[in-house]
């Protein structure tokens, strides 16, 4: 009796002491969830589908205990990446957090419940660049050719080529330039504020857009052609899908020697990119300028493997500040 007392004075509703943890996580997929795209929707119901429906999806909220939410974390720990569990995490807090808000429970006991770390998900790679130079050189005559050209030599994110229009292309300006200001996304925006910017492009891209524009003019004259304005669309002018430009990608990758060309995918490019300016000594707050980055800290945490000489250069100058040191004592091998 204290416990209905306890809850009609916070103004809880009463069918929340028989509301489930599916029916909670269901609720908010079909209401919160409504103005995401497809895509990112059906990511959601099928960490619901396989991770949380079958394990918690029967208890009741009410009486649901963060120790059963670790130990439910721990279990899956040993099938899915770190990565993933967090996103499943996510998607029971955020559904318990709408639950909280429409009076069904007074808290969310998922705010005290971390994801533990889980299996090592596939690491990121760049192409080294002469792997980068076979590309360029051995895919000329492939359907890809002209996406692989502005992918690795502007690093745009896959979202933002596929979206990329002529109209945002500036081939004849003075110095040449793309204003990248759109992607794929819900609403066609880009990522982050910072990601919208204008990038100069090589002399070489601005050849093989060129070309590339050649070729599409005359599918442009095809019946069944969908005049959409994009630089890289499918067949008939329509947005490609990320499925095709991998499948499409990795059949170009099949040209090039020293490459298993299903263990790549376009968003690599993107790092190698960095990794080949990052060699040639551009600093990293260029780098992550181009890369369309708030700051530096993102570029170092997803590029850190890309950016080996800007990493290498306090061992450098610690050597010759030391080495001048260590001879000052006698300690050089002469001394010795």
């Amino acid at each position: 009796m204290r416990d209905r007392v306890r809850e009609y004075e916070s103004g809880l509703l009463l069918e929340g002491r028989r509301v489930t943890v599916g029916q909670v996580v269901e609720d908010w997929l079909k209401f919160d969830r409504s103005n995401v795209s497809e895509k990112t929707r059906q990511g959601d119901e099928e960490k619901y589908r396989l991770h949380i429906k079958p394990y918690l999806g029967a208890r009741r909220l009410k009486d649901l205990r963060p120790d059963e939410v670790d130990r439910w974390l721990l279990d899956l720990s040993s099938e899915l990446a770190s990565s993933t569990l967090k996103q499943v995490l996510s998607v029971l807090r955020r559904s318990v957090n709408r639950a909280v808000k429409v009076r069904l429970v007074d808290r969310n006991v998922v705010d005290l419940c971390q994801a533990p770390k889980g299996r090592p998900g596939r690491p990121s790679k760049s192409l080294t660049l002469q792997q980068a130079s076979d590309l360029l050189v051995r895919t000329r005559e492939q359907e890809m050719h002209a996406y692989i050209v502005v992918s690795l030599l502007t690093g745009l994110r896959p979202e933002e080529v596929r979206a990329l229009r002529w109209d945002r292309v500036h081939l004849d300006a003075e110095v040449p330039f793309v204003e990248v200001w759109r992607s794929v996304r819900v609403g066609g925006d880009v990522k982050t504020a910072k990601s919208r910017r204008t990038l100069a492009i090589a002399g070489y891209v601005v050849q093989v857009l060129e070309e590339h524009r050649e070729r599409q003019a005359v599918k442009a004259a095809r019946s069944d052609w969908q005049d959409n304005g994009l630089v890289f669309p499918s067949e008939v002018g329509t947005e490609q899908d990320a499925h095709n430009v991998r499948r499409k990608f990795r059949d170009a990758l099949k040209q090039v020697p020293g490459i298993v060309h299903t263990e790549w995918a376009p968003y690599e490019l993107r790092h190698s990119f960095v990794s080949i300016l990052s060699e040639h000594g551009l600093p990293i707050e260029e780098i992550s300028r181009l890369m369309g980055h708030s700051g530096t800290a993102v570029t170092e945490l997803v590029y850190r493997h890309e950016l080996r000489p800007v990493l290498e250069s306090g061992a450098t100058v610690m050597d010759s500040v030391f080495g001048l040191v260590t001879k000052e004592n006698g300690t050089d091998d002469d001394a010795a």
